[in-house]
């Protein structure tokens, strides 16, 4: 079950109770992380305990306020040595990526005047998209799209450039589609964006369980995940430029302790999303890539942590990938070439099957005791622009590092079978 040289995958599944579960008497096959991975134990148990024995507000002088506020501390460190950030003070926590962005938004519009422009994408998530089209009506800009090479689902990059402008303020961008799986490169969009004297805001969201993320290293003025993508709990993760959060106007209750973070966080949430990065730190100085001294720094070991899920997975992204191919009348969206996985794909396998709905392909794999997803996730504008919405748009297979290859080869099995049923 060792398919990388770092990552045991036997001793990782056995971290997730989840991956226990079986339908008809045999194990379930969770394809479905992308939209919400399963959680090790530790985080389930940490979250329990936060209720069991700090379970208060902040900033009390009684004693589970102050193992309260230690955890919450203690996890904003966790998340600052994930993003590779300087402070853990430029960690901001929130109910999800999607809130995070809508509040923070509005501090960002309110440094724009009217007719500065925002570009997006026709490639990301909508909550990359929908909170600056909003903020932009709110205070007259204008919201430039950049297109997508529908053969391979990539940014076109020559029309970012044509849509860059000196008004340009911001370029907001997903670091990983998570309807295609396309990985864009981030730091060439960081460089030009910056040359046109505008921030880029990353959603990282899709790419935070799939890879190292370093804030700096890709020239991100601000970057969210949410936690619930990386084996934590339902609560989002934003990194600003510890600069650019001090200059930003604050829309916040008055005597609010954050300038970001609104009302009482949730705590418990915070605590597992500490657990989380705790668990993807062990993966590190178990399993790294290369081999990480158990001694390391935290930063070190997730690196390590991330390297060796990454390779793992790409193991497992190009046999799925291979597999398919020999289907009959499956179509594989994004990129397909597997020389070009390392730098340009998530695990993420979006298909289409020829007359054959993604709604009934992915109930006939629940039928089979394999989980996926279909529709648009969100990714609405990307799902258009292929002609697929009015379809019920794809299927969606979302491999993760505690997925195995004899998974792969039975949803493999299960596909063909439900094409030649249908043929």
């Amino acid at each position: 079950m060792k398919l990388s040289p770092g990552i045991d995958v036997a001793a990782i599944r056995d971290e997730f109770p989840a991956l226990g579960l079986e339908q008809d008497g045999r194990p379930v096959v969770f394809l479905d992380g992308p939209g919400g991975t399963q959680v090790p134990k530790r985080v389930i148990d940490t979250v329990a305990d936060y209720y069991r024995v700090a379970n208060a507000n902040e900033g009390g002088a009684f004693a589970t306020s102050e193992r309260s506020d230690a955890i919450l501390a203690d996890a904003r460190a966790a998340v600052a040595d994930l993003y590779g950030a300087d402070s853990p003070a430029e960690i901001k926590f929130g109910y999800n990526m999607t809130t995070l962005t809508f509040h923070l938004s509005r501090s960002i519009g309110a440094c724009f005047a009217p007719g500065d422009e925002i570009v997006v994408t026709t490639l990301d998530h909508e909550a990359n998209v929908s909170p600056w089209h909003a903020v932009a009506r709110d205070r007259g800009l204008v919201v430039r799209t950049i297109e997508i090479r529908p053969d391979d689902c990539t940014l076109d990059l020559d029309d970012l450039d044509a849509k860059l402008s000196s008004r340009t303020r911001l370029v907001a961008v997903g670091y990983a589609s998570n309807a295609v799986g396309t990985i864009n490169p981030v730091a060439d969009i960081a460089a030009r964006a910056h040359a046109a004297g505008a921030w880029l805001y990353v959603d990282a969201v899709h790419y935070a369980p799939h890879g190292p993320i370093d804030v700096h290293a890709i020239g991100a003025d601000f970057l969210v995940t949410s936690a619930y993508k990386w084996f934590g709990p339902h609560v989002g993760a934003l990194w600003g430029r510890a600069d650019l959060l001090a200059e930003l106007p604050r829309y916040k209750v008055r005597p609010a302790h954050d300038d970001f973070e609104t009302g009482t966080p949730n705590l418990e949430g915070i605590a597992g999303t500490g657990a989380a990065v705790a668990y993807l730190a062990s993966v590190g100085s178990r399993f790294g890539e290369p081999p990480v001294d158990t001694a390391a720094s935290r930063r070190t070991q997730l690196i390590g942590a991330m390297s060796a899920m990454r390779q793992h997975e790409l193991d497992l992204a190009r046999r799925l990938v291979e597999g398919l191919r020999t289907i009959p009348r499956v179509r594989i969206w994004g990129v397909t070439d597997p020389a070009r996985f390392e730098s340009e794909r998530a695990p993420t396998v979006s298909i289409t099957l020829s007359g054959i709905s993604a709604r009934a392909a992915a109930t006939a794999l629940a039928h089979a005791g394999i989980y996926a997803w279909d529709g648009d996730f969100y990714a609405t504008a990307l799902v258009e622009r292929l002609g697929l919405a009015g379809a019920g748009g794809l299927l969606r297979l979302g491999l993760v590092h505690y997925n195995t290859s004899a998974e792969v080869e039975r949803v493999l099995e299960a596909i063909d079978d439900i094409a030649r049923a249908s043929g």
